[in-house]
């Protein structure tokens, strides 16, 4: 199968990222980590807007009673409604406010920041840190419930990466990047167990980044240096590959009214000569059939 991408938002991010659809918002939020922006973009209306944040940040959810939960470099913090990005931008600059913000977790680990993070289907928040430097170890996953209470799940990770669970909320997948493993969890609705091997990226086919699981279980995974997109079956198979033009897709999640658009962020980082489209968020229309993303409730 063949399929056509088209740019949604021309950008030069450093390191896009996190794209999450907002179903009440009916737009697309994603961030770039090293630029410290929360951006949005409404598809129907083309309206992009800007919020600058004042550390690193790793992912940026929707919240239940609006406004954004964000994983930033020294915690996790929550941004109220009249902290959303708002007004028009064409990404150069800001037009957001970044008012309204408190934290609901702080813990400053020097040499650490957030990565990637998930809102679970009891609408707690899975958030992911790592090194700047990337040590094996130095990073961690954890589970902060809505009122702030933190449970740390793994404590030996490296580049803690894409989270996602199944239609049924059974399973639980996840990627520690330089594993080159998707690997899927038993879940309780709290608890992931029974750690296990889905998939294996092999060498020169990139790093697994960030993921998404759509309506029929299967799992979607950015490459890294792939220049690629999979999907696979919940069996682990490779069904599918969305070939790209730019080397650094980071992640991915389904959009739009009916959310059958696969959204994809790239990044620009560490490239010496980025294709003209590195940093860009990318769209594959009518690519498969998402599921609706739980909002932090916190």
């Amino acid at each position: 199968m063949t399929y056509a991408y088209e740019v949604a938002v021309r950008a030069e991010a450093a390191l896009g990222e996190g794209p999450t659809w907002d179903v009440e918002g009916r737009r697309l939020i994603w961030i770039d980590i090293l630029g410290s922006r929360v951006h949005t973009y409404d598809p129907v209306s083309g309206r992009r807007t800007v919020m600058a944040t004042e550390q690193h940040v790793g992912a940026a959810k929707p919240r239940a009673g609006g406004g954004l939960v964000v994983n930033l470099r020294d915690g996790v913090g929550l941004y109220g409604p009249g902290g959303k990005p708002s007004g028009d931008s064409d990404g150069s600059g800001d037009s957001g406010d970044s008012g309204g913000f408190r934290w609901l977790h702080r813990e400053v680990v020097p040499g650490r920041r957030a990565n990637d993070a998930a809102v679970a289907p009891d609408g707690a928040l899975w958030a992911g840190t790592m090194r700047y430097d990337e040590a094996p170890g130095g990073g961690s996953l954890s589970r902060i419930a809505p009122d702030g209470t933190v449970e740390t799940v793994l404590d030996d990770v490296a580049v803690s990466n894409g989270t996602g669970w199944s239609p049924d909320g059974r399973l639980m997948y996840y990627i520690d990047s330089p594993t080159r493993r998707v690997d899927v969890f038993d879940f309780d609705g709290r608890r992931a167990t029974g750690r296990r091997e889905l998939a294996t990226i092999g060498e020169g086919d990139g790093f697994p980044d960030g993921l998404t699981v759509d309506a029929e279980g299967c799992v979607w995974v950015a490459l890294w240096d792939g220049g690629a997109v999979r999907r696979y079956t919940p069996d682990g198979k490779l069904d599918r590959v969305v070939e790209l033009p730019v080397p650094r897709p980071t992640a991915c999640a389904f959009g739009g009214a009916d959310l059958t658009d696969l959204y994809i962020t790239t990044a620009r980082t560490g490239l010496e000569a980025p294709h003209p489209l590195a940093g860009s968020v990318l769209v594959v229309p009518g690519a498969g059939k998402g599921l609706p993303q739980p909002p932090f409730a916190g």
